[in-house]
């Protein structure tokens, strides 16, 4: 699910509806999903890259587009971008809004999942990197709005089911190595601790 490179209207559209889906489905608190920046309102749109950026490889991060959507689900391109990635700033003080970037597959994966689809309809593994940290919910239940918020340190991950049988890996977060989260849903997927 991603549109020709440049086209600013198109994407804005796709990430309004994903961010309506996502409040829509009641699984914003948990996901890791495309969230209002607005309590970020005040800071300037350099701020706002630079964050959006640190969440990504630099070789990623270089052609990445930017992105972030308002408190009335207005998005805002900040840098036009031209490798398919989409960077967002996030908001560090709510629960599953890090700043992250994700790959056209990844984006899929986000949508369904706030969708609340069956299951994840992207083709082939999405890359998501989250390189400055973020919070979650629940290592186990993808819809948890209410458990009390884990800290993860820098990671990235591959969206596509995994099995925690077939890999071997674990089903917690460690500070190192790789676990699957959510392990048993159709939305498991692998996390990978550390920078790449």
């Amino acid at each position: 699910m991603w549109y020709p490179r440049g086209n600013s209207d198109v994407l804005a559209a796709t990430l309004v509806a994903l961010m309506i889906a996502a409040v829509g489905s009641g699984a914003a608190a948990q996901m890791h999903t495309l969230q209002s920046s607005a309590s970020n309102s005040n800071e300037s749109t350099q701020t706002k890259i630079a964050r959006a950026l640190s969440a990504a490889p630099p070789d990623v991060a270089k052609a990445a587009t930017v992105a972030e959507m308002d408190g009335q689900g207005k998005m805002t391109v900040l840098r036009a971008g031209t490798n398919g990635f989409t960077c967002m700033p996030g908001d560090p003080t709510g629960v599953g809004q890090p700043a992250m970037c994700a790959d056209e597959a990844s984006m899929q994966w986000f949508r369904d999942f706030a969708e609340r689809k069956p299951k994840p309809t992207n083709t082939i593994p999405g890359i998501t990197y989250m390189l400055a940290g973020a919070t979650q919910r629940s290592d186990s239940d993808p819809y948890d709005t209410s458990s009390k918020p884990i800290a993860i340190g820098p990671h990235w991950m591959i969206m596509w089911p995994f099995d925690a049988k077939t890999t071997g890996l674990p089903t917690t977060h460690k500070p190192t190595g790789a676990y699957i989260m959510w392990n048993g849903s159709p939305y498991a997927h692998v996390h990978i601790m550390g920078r790449p």
